[in-house]
């Protein structure tokens, strides 16, 4: 009932400010298990994608949108109820991974729609990334559900990081025909079987969205981006300090230089006067 009231409540105006236009609708169940795989552009896509599908899919997020204290924290973990999310505690090297694989399962034997970002994060560049095998591949043969490979387009133009306002324009989906994996289902534990299911799953992604794919985890390029921004930071702060010694050290010079004068015009006029100089 929340779900709903929360979707009306947001799904509406969310369709009727921004029109997002929909393909393959068709593609999508209209009972039973399925797994929703998408691209990740932009924190708005797990609220575009709800609102144009007509039952219910079920994200997952992390515990700390359903744990922080006070009013502003209630009302956080509200909306994300609201709205479909399902907490994880990513605390454990493997937390996470095992919790949203839990989450995906119970999700799945309940009959209903199971929404997965097989990145693990949101692009930070706007291109596709390898998907990590743990989570979607694993959901998938341990239930047998199809899965639907999706593509958000232009979604993380609505609103970058750093913009406040949102701007009004049209994203776009595109929902792919389901993929059928039952053939490696009880082969959940084999990795080999895991990376070709979710490579199968990104291509299918990559053909919808059209982006450039880069066969390295979205992770690592985050980690490399923020490394590169530390070090190019630190090197504008050595540039500036070096800047900055270097006109203290003409200043001092030109000091030095203008006391040796000074001393200099002062012994010019001892020797001509016989006296200190008055200058």
């Amino acid at each position: 009932m929340l779900y709903g009231t929360m979707k009306v409540a947001i799904g509406g105006p969310l369709k009727l400010a921004f029109r997002p236009w929909v393909e393959g609708l068709e593609n999508v169940p209209a009972e039973g298990p399925a797994i929703l795989a998408s691209n990740h552009l932009s924190f708005s896509d797990s609220f575009f994608l709800p609102a144009v599908l007509d039952r219910k899919v079920t994200f997952i997020a992390k515990a700390e949108y359903f744990t922080t204290p006070g009013v502003k924290g209630r009302m956080t973990a509200a909306f994300f109820k609201g709205v479909g999310q399902l907490p994880v505690d990513r605390s454990g090297a493997r937390g996470a991974g095992e919790a949203a694989i839990r989450s995906g399962i119970e999700v799945l034997e309940r009959g209903e729609l199971f929404g997965i970002y097989p990145e693990g994060t949101r692009s930070p560049d706007g291109r596709l990334y390898r998907g990590k095998p743990g989570g979607l591949a694993r959901v998938a043969l341990a239930t047998g559900a199809p899965v639907l490979p999706v593509a958000m387009i232009d979604t993380e133009k609505i609103q970058p990081p750093g913009q406040v306002v949102p701007k009004l324009m049209r994203p776009g989906i595109r929902i792919g025909k389901p993929l059928d994996f039952t053939r490696y289902q009880g082969m959940e534990h084999d990795r080999f079987v895991l990376r070709a299911v979710t490579d199968e799953v990104m291509y299918e992604i990559m053909k919808l969205s059209g982006q450039e794919y880069v066969d390295m985890y979205a992770t690592a390029m985050k980690r490399q981006l923020a490394e590169a921004a530390k070090a190019e930071k630190e090197a504008e702060k050595a540039e500036r300090e070096a800047e900055k010694a270097h006109r203290a050290a003409v200043a001092r010079a030109d000091k030095e230089q203008a006391e040796k004068l000074r001393a200099a015009l002062e012994q010019t006029d001892r020797k001509e006067t016989g006296g200190p100089s008055e200058r």
